[in-house]
């Protein structure tokens, strides 16, 4: 169920019989047909097990269920939208950013610090960002939120991609990430230019980077 970009921040979805598509809540914008919107308790094909695991770790933004037959248009708080086709692989996103995304896809959630170790968890407390991230698997689209527009950088064996932690919006693929410091004589005495953290990201995959440095 692709998505069709209507403009930097807006999207149309074609929804059809049989299918499903999971929208954040109060994101539509307008629709035509017979579609329907309903609440969603587990949140995807993650299930009861994957709903109370994103509730307890804080990955439980509220979503609808859509269903029907027609076209939705989506958008929310003016923010860029950009979509992410996925084949088989993995997006890692925080679930605040997703907009909507296929039905077809699996989500779960996953522990920063599984990746990361140690510096992941560092991570959540420097950036403000949960120490726990949503997943998306398998065949489907999904549309996620930015600031400013996004801007896809591949990330290659032996090509790390060193991104701020807060401009950072989502990565796919085989990426294991790490926050690594910059801290040297300038930034202890005040003069440096603040970018003390840096989120290094290796191994083969996309990452997502937003045109700003404010969270949503």
């Amino acid at each position: 169920m692709p998505f069709n970009v209507l403009t930097s921040r807006m999207v149309e979805a074609r929804v059809m019989p049989g299918q499903t598509l999971f929208s954040q809540r109060g994101a539509m914008l307008a629709y035509r047909g017979d579609v329907h919107f309903t609440p969603s308790i587990t949140g995807g094909q993650g299930g009861v097990r994957g709903m109370i695991g994103r509730r307890v770790t804080n990955e439980a933004t509220p979503l609808m269920t859509v269903e029907g037959q027609g076209t939705v248009m989506f958008g929310h708080g003016g923010h860029h939208v950009h979509v992410v086709d996925l084949a088989g692989d993995t997006l890692y996103v925080e679930s605040d950013r997703l907009l909507a995304f296929d039905g077809s896809l699996r989500q779960g959630t996953m522990f920063l610090g599984s990746q990361g170790g140690v510096m992941g968890m560092v991570r959540g407390q420097v950036t403000g960002q949960g120490l726990f991230t949503t997943t998306l698997e398998g065949h489907g689209s999904a549309a996620v939120m930015a600031h400013g527009g996004v801007l896809e950088l591949p990330i290659g064996p032996g090509r790390p991609v060193h991104v701020d932690p807060q401009a950072y919006v989502a990565h796919r693929g085989d990426v294991r990430n790490k926050l690594s410091t910059a801290i040297g004589w300038r930034e202890m005495v005040g003069r440096g230019s603040g970018e003390a953290f840096q989120l290094e990201l290796s191994g083969t995959g996309m990452v997502y980077v937003q045109a700003s440095e404010e969270k949503l």
